[in-house]
């Protein structure tokens, strides 16, 4: 029988130096992620939900105003400071950071706000103290939520897509 190469040559500081570097290398890019096609996805849907904050949300306030304001009641306002911080802000720090826990910001962040969206469209449409039924949301909070809710697929599915 022939004998076996030795399996514990000593390494020399060349060797073990590229060893450093390459597993630094690898520790690095799996901190990352690589949205690819769906980064674009989400950036335009980031834009959109932009747009949405100028569009009416409730009666004739603006989703800016409801966000700034508040006049309009908590829940809604609630709704436009999620939708704003998880669908807008921590949309763009992922995509310009890559990280990966960021990622995972988003993906419950963009659910949580669609939850308060629809918490927040059911407390324009049920009935106050007068009985009488709510105005309804306006189109802009719609659209805001249907994005949202969007973004929350996305980021999900990003968030989950790390090996």
């Amino acid at each position: 029988m022939a004998a076996e190469p030795d399996d514990e040559m000593p390494e020399t500081p060349e060797v073990a130096e590229l060893r450093e570097e390459i597993d630094a290398v690898e520790r690095a890019a799996a901190r990352r992620i690589e949205p690819g096609r769906r980064g674009f996805v989400i950036a335009v849907l980031v834009f959109v939900l932009m747009i949405a904050l100028l569009l009416p949300w409730v009666d004739d306030s603006a989703g800016w105003r409801v966000l700034l304001y508040g006049e309009d009641g908590a829940i809604p306002r609630l709704f436009a400071a999620t939708s704003t911080g998880f669908g807008i802000g921590t949309s763009v720090l992922t995509l310009l950071t890559r990280r990966w826990w960021l990622a995972w910001v988003c993906a419950v962040g963009t659910c949580v706000a669609s939850l308060d969206g629809m918490l927040a469209i059911w407390s324009l449409q049920s009935s106050g103290a007068s009985g009488h039924p709510g105005a309804g949301p306006g189109f802009g909070m719609t659209a805001a939520m249907i994005l949202v809710i969007v973004l929350a697929a996305n980021w999900l599915r990003i968030a989950w897509s790390r090996t």
